[in-house]
């Protein structure tokens, strides 16, 4: 599907590192630096994923250049949320030498609760310094009150993502479409912005957003609220 604006960015995505992924990092960043992309985030599952990088890949990212074929790299990590206090699985030592943080529930080591109280351990993680954006809250691995987070993003400045990989008919996540069109006519209503997220597992998956383009249309989503139209407001928005 064409779209009327040029997608600048895509900062979800995974390397052979993360386990269950199929590119490398050089083959991610080539492959993003051939479609005209300006920016790339690399964002390894955090260490309670099965079969993910151990935590030295995160102590050791400093030995990865940030501007490679062309583009700027951030590296980062998908941070698991564990827990409804909270507790992430990446400590503050780790956070702080993320280039970018992404936070998210995965239910392989997820221990929930409430609707409220699940909402209280998103908003509190939202809070974080370190944490910029949150990854596919809509795919149903925890019940959410999207309003809340939606005000909450605005608040914090913490993006919520709407997730391409989360509906993909294999995945099986059958919730996704309604709570993604419920966060971004939210987002709408509050004028909030969002980002699009590919969660790449391959080189070829860098900016697909093919699912996402038929709810943004549904809802008439502004384009002025999608941050991968511009890397300058990106990252002013979340550094």
């Amino acid at each position: 599907m064409t779209r009327g604006q040029k997608i600048r960015l895509d900062v979800h995505t995974h390397t052979v590192a993360s386990g269950h992924a199929y590119s490398s990092l050089q083959e991610m960043a080539h492959a993003a630096a051939d479609m005209g992309l300006e920016l790339l985030g690399v964002t390894e599952h955090g260490p309670s994923i099965p079969g993910t990088c151990p935590k030295l890949y995160f102590k050791n990212m400093f030995v990865v250049p940030r501007q490679m074929y062309g583009i700027r790299l951030l590296m980062g990590c998908e941070v698991n949320i564990l827990d409804t206090d909270g507790t992430l699985d990446l400590n503050e030592e780790y956070l702080n030498r993320l280039d970018l943080g992404i936070a998210g529930i995965h239910a392989v080591c997820w221990h929930g609760g409430t609707k409220e109280e699940n909402t209280e351990a998103v908003i509190r993680v939202m809070q974080h310094p370190k944490i910029h954006i949150i990854s596919h809250p809509g795919d149903g691995s925890a019940e959410l009150d999207f309003e809340r987070l939606v005000l909450a993003s605005r608040d914090t400045h913490t993006l919520l993502e709407v997730n391409n990989h989360s509906l993909a008919p294999q995945r099986h996540k059958a919730v996704a479409r309604d709570n993604n069109l419920e966060i971004l006519r939210l987002c709408k209503q509050h004028d909030v912005p969002l980002i699009l997220g590919s969660d790449a597992h391959v080189s070829f998956q860098i900016a697909d957003y093919e699912r996402l383009w038929p709810l943004i249309d549904e809802t008439a989503f502004p384009d002025e609220l999608i941050m991968n139209y511009s890397t300058e407001k990106f990252l002013e928005y979340i550094l």
